[in-house]
């Protein structure tokens, strides 16, 4: 968990990435240190079956900016809530993959501006994609569009720092098995006309590591995804008022 007063949490999942998690830590490490930041990286490891594990104990050995949280294989949502939830008594939340997908260039802009918004997200510019997972993006879009509004065009990024003040009751709001939380954070920050902050960043596709989720399964994955953002919009006034 982390201490008070901290002033940003980074929440990474982690999921067999031995090959590059070692260079991804460091790159984002060294980032955050050369922008004076008093930071904390949170690694969750979702049950790695190859070497990340012991990879990342021997970071956190080197590093005391690094904490490391073992876990069972629960997914890539569940584990960003609890993420999110063990540490909310940070200011800000920034959330990033651990696959290289998006790089630390456009990490500056975002926490530069940060003091004139709640949620700042970074739009994925992509220069190819599979074609399920482009349909997944566009209904998905479509559906939060149409349920919570259409502040936001990349719902599902996995590139956000949150204000974590004014997403708390959000965050704490959530099904603890909800498989595309970040999809709902979005729509709700849209929802409640929270001051938001979208810019473009750099996406590479995956060359290592494996993705949390097989192909075979994603289908009933993306149905269940779209029933939970669904339900959620319908009860998430009776959770909480802004």
């Amino acid at each position: 968990m982390v201490a008070k007063n901290t002033q940003l949490a980074v929440v990474m999942p982690v999921y067999n990435e031995e090959v590059v998690i070692r260079d991804v830590i460091n790159k984002w490490t060294k980032e955050l240190l050369r922008l004076e930041i008093d930071f904390q990286i949170h690694v969750y490891n979702d049950g790695s079956r190859d070497n990340t594990l012991s990879i990342l104990n021997r970071l956190a050995n080197e590093n005391k900016n690094i904490t490391v949280h073992d876990k069972l294989n629960s997914g890539h949502g569940p584990t960003i809530i609890q993420g999110y939830r063990e540490n909310s008594d940070a200011e800000w939340l920034f959330q990033i993959d651990s696959d290289d997908g998006i790089g630390i260039e456009s990490f500056e802009d975002l926490w530069e501006k940060r003091k004139r918004f709640q949620f700042l997200i970074g739009k994925r510019i992509r220069s190819r994609q599979a074609l399920p997972r482009k349909l997944i993006s566009i209904l998905s879009r479509v559906i939060v569009s149409i349920l919570y509004g259409n502040k936001i065009y990349d719902v599902n990024s996995p590139y956000r720092l949150m204000r974590t003040e004014s997403l708390k009751k959000i965050i704490f709001s959530l099904p603890d098995n909800m498989f595309a939380p970040n999809v709902s954070i979005t729509g709700t920050v849209s929802l409640f006309n929270l001051k938001c902050y979208e810019i473009s960043v750099q996406h590479r596709e995956r060359v290592t590591g494996e993705g949390s989720i097989k192909r075979i399964k994603l289908l009933k994955a993306v149905l269940q995804s779209f029933y939970q953002t669904i339900i959620y919009r319908f009860k998430i006034k009776k959770y909480f008022l802004f």
